[in-house]
C-alpha cells in the first residue's frame, strides 16, 4: 500500500511541476509576443544621422555642417522652448539641444493647418517649432548630434524621435533650463 501511496504522490508531483513548467512557458511566449508586436508596430528611426559635435559657448557667428545644425558650438544663452513663426537663431537654438530640446523645423512654404497640427502633436516642454528656409525634407527633426528628415505632419517617425531624443542620453546637459532663455527675437544672445 505504501508503494501505491508513493508512486501517486509521485505522479501529483510530476503534475503539479509539469502545469507549474506549462504556465511560465505560456506566459514567456505572450510577453515575447507583446514586445514583438510592440517593437514591429513602431516606425523605424534607422534614417536617424549621428554627428560628432563640438560644444562649447562663442561670442561669434557659427558655420554648421548640418541644415539645420545637430549640434556644435553656440551662443552662451538658449532658446526658450516653444513655438516660433519666425526662423529663430541657430546658435541659441543649438544651445537647447545641449540641454536636451527636439527642434523641430519645417519649410516656411509647409501650409499653416500643417503647422497647427505639429504644434498640437509636440509635447509642451522641451521641443522647439519653427520654420527653416532651405530645408531638403518638408520637416526635420534634430536633437543634440541627432537628426531625422520626415516626409510630412504624418510621418509616423516625428513621435518616435521625440520620445526617443528629447532628454535622451545624447544630451549633454540633461535636465539643464528650456525656459528662462532668449526668445530669438534680437541676434543670437551672447554676441
Amino acid at each position: 500500500m505504501r508503494a501505491a501511496e508513493r508512486a501517486r504522490e509521485r505522479r501529483r508531483t510530476i503534475a503539479l511541476w509539469a502545469s507549474i513548467t506549462a504556465v511560465v512557458a505560456a506566459i514567456a511566449v505572450a510577453v515575447t509576443l507583446v514586445i514583438v508586436r510592440e517593437q514591429a508596430s513602431r516606425p523605424a528611426l534607422d534614417a536617424v544621422r549621428s554627428f560628432t559635435v563640438a560644444q562649447g559657448h562663442v561670442t561669434t557667428p557659427v558655420t554648421y555642417p548640418q541644415t539645420p545644425p545637430a549640434g556644435g558650438e553656440h551662443a552662451p544663452v538658449w532658446l526658450n522652448c516653444g513655438v516660433y513663426s519666425q526662423p529663430v537663431p541657430n546658435e541659441n537654438a543649438v544651445h537647447s539641444l545641449e540641454h536636451g530640446a527636439v527642434w523641430v523645423t519645417y519649410r516656411p512654404d509647409l501650409p499653416k493647418d500643417q503647422v497647427a497640427a505639429l504644434a498640437k502633436e509636440l509635447p509642451d516642454t522641451y521641443v522647439v517649432l519653427s520654420p527653416y528656409p532651405g530645408l531638403r525634407a518638408p520637416i526635420v527633426a534634430s536633437a543634440w548630434g541627432k537628426q531625422l528628415e520626415l516626409t510630412g505632419v504624418d510621418d509616423p517617425r516625428l513621435p518616435e524621435f521625440v520620445k526617443e531624443y528629447r532628454q535622451g542620453p545624447q544630451t549633454p546637459e540633461r535636465g539643464a533650463a528650456c525656459t528662462g532663455g532668449t526668445d530669438g527675437t534680437s541676434s543670437p544672445a551672447g554676441r
